[in-house]
């Protein structure tokens, strides 16, 4: 299926691994020009390449820090004065730290914020100017499963996230019918971030082997862990005229593993 998206320019922040550069690539292989950062050079490097080698567009990847709002600010206008304009966001964030609530720190409830929430707020905000001058205009906020069904020991992400559902659906009346507002909701996918935690469970002993752990992560219907890539491919189709008429949803992307 053609997206339509040849020539659209595209930001993806924190999108230098995992599911963030999954939708990256999913809209640079459908022809959109594409901009991500990240903190760390080397995976900036990587994603670069990576996007390069998938799609006929342009590829900007940068150094930023999404917790920054000046840095954010930056971004949204160095993809302006790349590409022309700006189409379609997409927003990603890292976990937060894992643990149960007594054992979360207050100095933990602000970071995860400035992660989770507010750099979606900055960056929202920043792009929005420009998402309402073009006529493709879309963000998709990539969160979790958390927001729906609450995780055992993961009381940030389970609280702080649902704040982007509201923001989303707040910004969805509001940026109609101009802008498009949408959410993924991923459950497990073989990210490098869930590789490093099956990775570490086998050398505790806790798993014979890779394949018996990543196994334990497969709890959906489904019977396995995502592909990236499966969640890639809804983000660029939610970025897409191919989903003009759906604004303001907050879409499951996992497998069947939630029951609510």
């Amino acid at each position: 299926m053609d997206l339509e998206l040849d020539g659209n320019a595209a930001l993806c922040t924190a999108a230098t691994s995992g599911l963030g550069l999954a939708s990256a690539e999913a809209l640079a292989a459908d022809g959109a020009n594409v901009a991500v950062c990240g903190r760390t050079p080397e995976h900036v490097d990587e994603a670069r390449n990576r996007l390069e080698a998938v799609g006929d567009g342009d590829v900007l990847a940068v150094e930023a820090d999404i917790t920054d709002p000046d840095q954010i600010e930056a971004l949204v206008e160095e993809t302006v004065d790349s590409f022309g304009g700006l189409d379609h966001v997409v927003t990603s964030a890292g976990g937060p730290a894992p643990g149960p609530f007594m054992e979360t720190t207050e100095r933990e409830w602000y970071s995860a914020y400035d992660l989770l929430v507010m750099s979606v707020v900055w960056t929202t905000r920043a792009a929005y100017p420009h998402l309402r001058d073009s006529d493709a205009g879309t963000i998709v906020n990539i969160t979790s499963r958390s927001v729906r069904e609450a995780i055992d020991d993961l009381v940030l992400s389970n609280a702080v996230r649902r704040a982007v559902i509201g923001l989303m659906k707040t910004q969805a009346n509001e940026f109609a019918p101009e802008v498009r507002v949408n959410a993924v909701l991923p459950g497990a996918h073989e990210t490098p971030r869930i590789e490093e935690l099956v990775e570490a469970a086998v050398e505790r002993g806790e798993y014979d082997s890779y394949e018996e752990g990543i196994k334990s992560w497969a709890d959906a219907p489904l019977q396995r862990v995502g592909r990236p890539e499966e969640l890639g491919d809804v983000v660029a189709f939610l970025s897409s005229p191919r989903s003009s008429y759906v604004t303001g949803t907050a879409l499951p992307v996992d497998g069947g593993a939630m029951q609510s």
